[in-house]
């Protein structure tokens, strides 16, 4: 059997590795940019997050999250995790499910990759091979570069998503697959930084701070996360934001940002705190009035948008002010104004409609013996690992059933 594999991303290279697992299968491996993996590089800021040990259905999105559920569950986190140990991989993992590679570097995962595929005599890869056009022909797959012709029975396309064009992000997978007759979904930008309204947010830039962020649509709670944010001149990033930018992403209209910055007290008990700073500190102007609590420059915006006036003493301070303060720590609201674009985003939420693949082998519907794995398909997951376990899961599987 000769498949040919077209995107040697996360989900090209296991799909090419489990193909070749037949010795007498020719598997060719096309990838457009001048060598494969690229994205993987940038993945969890450089560190890899290559799965999560807490693996479930619910981190799934797309209009049938239910699709993914039989690659996941035949290639779920720790038989993931097995396959990398023996290819040699050692990981670590953290407290929240996380895994990573033990250097700490995506280097590592990247490097045994390319290690294996080098190794299997019966892998061809092709760098710097933009496939221009694909058709079938009395029952073989035709591949048009600028340069050559491929052939092959069966072909996976695992050409990725839109998201992240600098890294190699772009749209011909899914014309590729359209013109077996594929249609996809409206793309939405995911695992990104949100736009906000800047007025509070640009004399903030560059501030870090733990919080717990809840996104409401309307008066709608949507979600939910905790973790470390940062303030940009646009809005705010950091992993608890990516968590959230789904879901921002899609709701178009009427979103907002409730933080909180102090989530380890109760309402009723920071406004015992504040009452004890005014008491023990009644000579200090307002404006260090809560440095200890948050980051001097964010506690002076919070005092700003209460009407504090930072020039006078603590004393001033009545309790009807030290609740709307309270309140503010708790609560601090951003309008959302969207996110960034999916050039920015780590992810791209939406893709070639699953409805017309079989999940139990990712063969299309449409077209035997073509199968698509990874990005490219209307499958996203969470932040934290998720969408490259869903990579790992799927290339597999269309890896091992083109193969058959």
């Amino acid at each position: 059997m000769k498949v040919m594999i077209i995107g040697g991303g996360a989900s090209g290279m296991m799909a090419a590795l489990a193909a070749s697992e037949r010795q007498d299968n020719e598997v060719l491996l096309l990838e457009r940019q001048a060598r494969v993996g690229r994205k993987l590089l940038v993945t969890g800021n450089g560190r890899c997050n290559l799965s999560n040990r807490n693996l479930s259905p619910k981190n799934y999105h797309g209009e049938n999250p239910a699709f993914s559920d039989f690659a996941l569950q035949n290639f779920g986190a720790e038989q993931t995790l097995a396959y990398f140990a023996a290819l040699g991989l050692r990981t670590t993992t953290q407290e929240d499910g996380r895994v990573y590679p033990r250097s700490d570097s995506a280097n590592s995962v990247l490097d045994v990759l390319r290690l294996h595929l080098a190794q299997r005599k019966n892998v061809s890869i092709h760098t710097a091979c933009e496939v221009l056009a694909l058709r079938k022909e009395a029952g073989s797959f035709q591949a048009q570069t600028a340069d050559n012709a491929f052939s092959s029975d069966r072909v996976i396309v695992c050409a990725g998503g839109l998201a992240g064009g600098k890294y190699g992000g772009t749209d011909f997978g899914y014309r590729l697959l359209a013109g077996f007759g594929h249609t996809r979904t409206k793309l939405y930008p995911a695992l990104v930084q949100i736009k906000t309204q800047t007025d509070f947010v640009r004399p903030l830039k560059g501030v870090r701070c733990d919080a717990r962020a809840t996104l409401f649509c309307a008066s709608h709670e949507l979600a939910q996360s905790c973790g470390e944010l940062q303030f940009t001149d646009y809005g705010v990033s950091g992993p608890m934001i990516f968590e959230l930018s789904r879901q921002a992403s899609v709701c178009a209209e009427n979103a907002t940002l409730l933080l909180d910055f102090v989530r380890e007290l109760s309402q009723q008990d920071l406004l015992a705190a504040l009452q004890k700073r005014r008491q023990d500190l009644p000579d200090c102007l307002t404006e260090d009035f809560l440095t200890g609590f948050v980051h001097n420059r964010l506690g002076r915006v919070i005092l700003r948008r209460c009407a504090c006036a930072l020039d006078r003493k603590n004393r001033d301070m009545d309790d009807e002010l030290l609740r709307s303060i309270c309140k503010m720590l708790k609560a601090f609201p951003l309008a959302v104004l969207g996110t960034m674009d999916l050039q920015d985003a780590q992810v791209t939420a939406g893709g070639i409609k699953t409805a017309d693949f079989r999940k139990e082998t990712l063969e299309s519907r449409l077209c035997p013996g073509l199968y698509a794995a990874g990005e490219v398909l209307d499958i996203d997951g969470d932040c934290g690992g998720y969408n490259l376990q869903w990579a790992w899961s799927s290339g597999r599987l269309a890896g091992m059933e083109a193969g058959r």
